[in-house]
């Protein structure tokens, strides 16, 4: 088959040979995938215990072409989006040790076939195309838990999220105005902003001002109940300011890096809540296609690359300049 294989001095569409499916495994044909930053960081050599030889790729739908078990006979056939939460464990409050996500070491979903445990598999929404499937998994979990099970979103709750634009960002934005929140964004690009308009979004501001965080708090006209933020770094002692006291910040990721100084003083003074947020379980995943049926929604698609180009579609994920889910095509279906 061919596969995105990564090693240490390469990285390229390769023939590879497809292992054999072992008992409890369904064989996916893959018809689209799409790209997470975990893929451009692995790519990149910043992600941690990379092992090499790779296949790449968390998010993707297809078709059940066999199963490793007599009894999963019922899967062979299916129109499937797949899980990419592993091994999470018996405790819903965090990951264990035996945890992974699939694109890594697990054989990932940038390739014509995936080998994944049949309890990976769930019927993709009929009301979404492929395209709009294999856009879903890691940024619907991921979004799914941060607002949820660890922001306990509540009905006109004043919510921030920043960074509008990555994919997780966007589908947090999509759910919590389906949750009837009032939600505003941040981004370094006016013109994510006006977007996440389009989708719901109450207003937002450009980090890159000096003042953001006073002129968000001005534009919403008061404090966040729940700021959900995947950045880190120095701007996170700004969300300390515009949080309400009492109120929570959920962390699902520090593309800024550690946060210098942090004002602890402000933390204890207004009672905040900080909480981790990492993917998500099996039943928030079932959880979380259930939502997006409910409520119609589509994860927006910024671009669709043929497997041919997924090099480019890896230059899209890294110009910052998409607004959504970058998708490969890996085939017809």
């Amino acid at each position: 088959m061919r596969a995105l294989v990564l090693r240490q001095t390469s990285f390229g569409i390769e023939d590879v040979e497809l292992p054999p499916l072992q008992p409890g495994e369904a064989r996916v044909r893959v018809l689209a995938a799409a790209l997470n930053r975990r893929d451009e960081w692995i790519r990149q050599g910043r992600y941690a215990r990379i092992q090499y030889p790779a296949i790449l790729g968390s998010d993707g739908c297809g078709v059940v072409e066999a199963v490793g078990s007599e009894e999963h006979r019922q899967w062979v056939g299916k129109l499937v989006v797949i899980n990419p939460s592993l091994n999470w464990g018996d405790n819903p409050r965090a990951q264990g040790r035996a945890y992974e996500i699939l694109g890594m070491p697990r054989a990932g979903t940038l390739a014509e076939y995936v080998h994944v445990p049949v309890e990976q598999l769930f019927e993709k929404p009929p009301h979404l195309s492929i395209e709009e499937a294999a856009a879903l998994p890691l940024a619907g979990l991921t979004a799914y838990r941060a607002l949820f099970t660890q922001g306990q979103l509540r009905p006109q709750q004043r919510v921030l999220i920043t960074g509008i634009g990555g994919g997780v960002a966007v589908l947090a934005l999509q759910f919590a105005v389906a949750a009837d929140a009032r939600v505003y964004v941040t981004s370094g690009r006016a013109e994510k902003i006006e977007r996440a308009q389009v989708l719901g979004a109450l207003g937002g501001v450009t980090y890159t001002h000096a003042e953001w965080g006073r002129l968000l708090l001005e534009l919403a006209d008061g404090e966040f109940e729940l700021v959900v933020d995947s950045a880190g770094g120095d701007p996170f002692n700004v969300l300390l300011t515009v949080a309400a006291p009492g109120g929570t910040i959920v962390t699902y990721g520090a593309t800024l890096g550690a946060v210098p100084q942090l004002n602890l003083h402000r933390v204890f003074w207004r009672q905040l809540r900080i909480i981790g947020s990492t993917m998500g379980t099996a039943e928030e995943f079932a959880a979380m296609l259930r939502f997006v049926e409910q409520h119609q929604l589509v994860p927006v698609v910024d671009s669709v690359f043929a497997f041919e180009r997924v090099l480019d579609a890896f230059e899209r994920l890294r110009s910052e300049e998409h607004m959504g889910k970058v998708v490969v095509r890996i085939a017809q279906g």
